[in-house]
């Protein structure tokens, strides 16, 4: 066990508090959740860098990395798609449908997290790790291209805007600041932010899969 694998290995620990934290009530738990996300996507970038640059690199740490990616975006996902739908439901008698209080917030207009977003892009990590084992058995290594790693950085910054949103709200309502000024100017700036990272994820998600395809079909098919 060698350190970029014990850090790939906390970094799949700390999943389950990244998905669980933003249910709560705290604002100080979901600023916490927040804080392990940004922990969980630098450390993504660091034990890499760590395996690469002191040649620690091992089948362990081949088969650790992707699978805490994964996890870690399944992670942050769920309680995005929870908080940010359209609608929510409380229990008062009987179901009532509500909009999210969570949604981003822009200038024009309130922009929630439809499920078909969630569908394309864990389905999309979900089908390159198939592609990518396929072809791996057929001795061809895909290499991870710029626009999927322009993906991940979008992703992030989403993601990382989301989580930030789920405290600051929070945090605003708590302490009765939604009907000032700098924080609806704020708001709209995470939001802005938060939304066109999102658009930008989704596209390169669509746009990076049907490169991986056009560079690489042909030869899997070739060689089933």
């Amino acid at each position: 066990m060698n350190l970029p694998n014990a850090i790939t290995m906390g970094r799949i620990a700390l999943t389950p508090l990244i998905a669980w934290l933003p249910f709560t009530t705290s604002w100080s738990a979901r600023l916490f959740a927040f804080v392990l996300f940004l922990v969980a996507a630098v450390t993504d970038y660091w034990d890499g860098h760590l395996a690469r640059s002191r040649n620690l690199v091992t089948d362990l740490g081949r088969l650790l990395d992707p699978l805490a990616d994964k996890l870690l975006l399944l992670a942050t996902l769920i309680p995005m798609y929870f908080l940010q739908r359209h609608y929510q439901f409380v229990v008062t008698g009987e179901p009532v449908g509500q909009i999210s209080p969570f949604l981003f917030e822009t200038p024009f207009g309130r922009v929630s997290l439809p499920l078909w977003i969630v569908i394309v892009v864990l389905g999309r990590e979900a089908f390159m790790t198939i592609f990518r084992q396929v072809a791996a058995r057929r001795g061809l290594v895909i290499s991870a291209i710029g626009p999927a790693k322009w993906k991940t950085t979008f992703q992030s910054i989403w993601m990382g805007a989301a989580y930030f949103w789920f405290f600051a709200f929070t945090l605003a309502e708590h302490r009765q600041w939604l009907d000032d000024r700098s924080w609806q100017a704020f708001a709209w700036f995470n939001g802005f932010v938060g939304v066109v990272s999102m658009i930008g994820a989704v596209v390169l998600t669509v746009y990076s899969l049907w490169l991986y395809l056009r560079r690489y079909g042909g030869q899997v098919l070739r060689a089933v």
